[in-house]
């Protein structure tokens, strides 16, 4: 069996002669866009109003789409360490099991939900972020901002009260739900506020399920949900029916007092009907739920992104995954125009792709919570009786957890996406899964070997893979020091499809050659790409196909779509 070949290391682009981005806000978001950023060698100012990081855990869920992007920057191990996986979900109605999804058919390395609190979230982000010699300003704060026909200007208040006056090239706002940067665009925050409000509590938990799963109550009592955070840590989350607050109300502590442990004891026992026994509270909070979106997510030289641009129901554990995402579709359309080589109009896409990808999770979101909280009506019909039905459904469940893992977003109608029609596989505007493949050539005369395509894509740059079929003679299982390179694979027309790329992309693509190779039970790149025909693949430096087609007949159309969006060659 050949060696696998090693994860590339990190790294970056020269550091750019521009103008810093000016990012608001130092939460997952804010510091997505620091290391996205970075990466590609933009410098950033990282400013944070908070004088130290919130101790408390907030949001706990990390998608496994989540963890293939820290993945691809270098830093899902420490996630894995620290973080506890759920496997499974389960959803109740007054005691009664109604279905359970379980993650583990999903393709991908983590078919789990990852428990973590946001504090260490935020702490390994920023501590990567630190080998980047990027850190965060703390106890400075984004008071006012404009933008005109001379750039844009911003104003700092740093926590002695001195102002500082600087001139960033662009703006990021991810200033949370009560976003100064949103209130400074004059952009409306559009939505309602649920009538309920919610308990969260972290508590220790002795309960009769195994600690790989979670549980969703519903009842005519409320909601109450259970998430394992490893070692007996449980998050438990509950509505309290109350009339509604004004719209304009502050999304948590709405009560003078936190919630007690004997409050929460009493509220499982009317709700849950099984056995949980609950000690050590750690902190408790009470907090309501807006599901709030803006109509546009750039204006000018200013982005929102994250809680200042949307807002919803936790369920699902989408919102602080959503944001991240974000802040990757955004970080390397910024660096690719601010090196001169982007127009204008790539900045644009942000919105095109990601704002109707937060819409559905808004309406989404706020299904799952009124059918979890119905206590009678069409919801507690679809919940009761339809749900388990729909959910027995192969491919609806598969739908499900795909969705859930935020596994399924594309951006298969963007303007940035060119499909050549290829059989099967995954389309352009989807995520490029990862499979198991024998690497012929690769970039800086990297030597031949197996790996994982997830370790070749390195998000500082765009990824060409050049997917052929070996030849019968070629026998893929000797060294690499003995491979035979397949006939197909030395075709001058796939060098100068290679060469033709790197000429649009200057600086900015690695081509890889690689070749079918399954090993150790791994999917291998038929699995996951559905090709034995020669073609190409164009990844994104966020991870999703930017276009793919047959080589080397598709090669004008790959090329005229690198100069048009993404290269040298593009026109404003």
């Amino acid at each position: 069996m050949e060696k696998r070949m090693s994860a590339q290391k990190p790294n970056r682009h020269k550091t750019l002669d521009v103008s810093p981005v000016l990012i608001a806000g130092a939460g997952p978001t804010g510091l997505a866009a620091a290391m996205s950023l970075s990466r590609a060698g933009i410098p950033v100012r990282l400013v944070d109003k908070a004088p130290e990081p919130s101790p408390w855990s907030r949001a706990i869920g990390i998608q496994a789409r989540t963890l293939e992007l820290f993945e691809q920057h270098r830093l899902v191990e420490p996630f894995l360490e620290l973080g506890h996986r759920a496997r499974t979900g389960n959803l109740y109605s007054n005691g009664q099991r109604l279905t359970q999804l379980d993650f583990d058919p999903l393709q991908t390395r983590y078919p789990f939900l990852l428990f973590l609190d946001q504090s260490v979230t935020e702490r390994l982000m920023t501590e990567h972020l630190e080998t980047f010699d990027v850190r965060v300003e703390r106890g400075v704060e984004l008071i006012h901002f404009n933008q005109g026909s001379a750039g844009l200007e911003a104003t700092l208040q740093h926590a002695n009260g001195a102002e500082e006056h600087v001139r960033p090239s662009y703006l990021i706002g991810a200033d949370g739900a009560h976003s100064t940067v949103r209130h400074g665009l004059n952009i409306e925050f559009t939505g309602k506020t649920f009538e309920q409000t919610f308990l969260l509590a972290d508590l220790h938990a002795d309960t009769e399920w195994p600690d790989d799963e979670f549980h969703i109550f519903a009842s005519g009592e409320g909601i109450a949900t259970l998430f394992p955070m490893g070692g007996g840590r449980t998050r438990l989350i509950a509505d309290q029916r109350v009339a509604a607050q004004s719209p304009d109300a502050p999304d948590s502590l709405q009560k003078s007092a936190a919630p007690t442990l004997d409050e929460c004891r009493e509220l499982i026992a009317r709700r849950i009907h099984h056995r949980v026994t609950v000690t050590n509270l750690a902190w408790s909070s009470y907090f309501r739920l807006n599901n709030r979106m803006v109509d546009q997510m750039r204006s000018g030289r200013v982005f929102l992104a994250g809680d200042a641009a949307h807002v919803h129901s936790p369920a699902g554990a989408q919102g602080m995954n959503t944001g991240i995402q974000e802040a990757f579709n955004l970080g390397w359309k910024i660096a690719r125009t601010l090196a001169g080589v982007a127009s204008d109009r790539l900045l644009d896409t942000y919105h095109t792709e990601r704002h109707p990808i937060e819409r559905e999770v808004l309406r989404t979101s706020s299904f799952m919570t009124q059918m979890a909280a119905a206590e009678h009506g069409p919801m507690k019909l679809i919940r009761d009786h339809v749900m388990p039905v729909l959910s027995a459904i192969g491919p609806l469940r598969d739908a499900a957890r795909r969705t859930v893992s935020e596994l399924s977003v594309q951006y298969r109608k963007s303007p940035l996406t060119l499909e050549r029609g290829l059989d099967g596989g995954p389309r352009a505007g989807d995520r490029a899964p990862d499979a198991w493949v024998h690497v012929v050539d690769g970039p800086l005369g990297r030597a031949p070997g197996v790996g994982c395509l997830f370790d070749l894509h390195d998000p500082a740059y765009f990824s060409l893979f050049l997917m052929v079929k070996p030849s019968e003679d070629d026998d893929i299982a000797l060294a690499p020091a003995t491979l035979t390179v397949a006939h197909a694979l030395r075709d001058k027309e796939l060098d100068e499809l290679a060469k033709s790329v790197e000429e649009a992309l200057p600086n900015s693509v690695r081509v890889w050659r690689i070749t079918d190779k399954g090993d150790d039970g791994a999917r291998s790149l038929t699995e996951a790409y559905g090709r034995t025909r020669p073609c190409f693949y164009l990844v994104r430096p966020d991870g999703y196909i930017a276009a793919r087609g047959r080589a080397p007949s598709d090669t004008q159309g790959l090329l005229r779509h690198c100069e048009t969006w993404f290269g040298a060659g593009t026109e404003e």
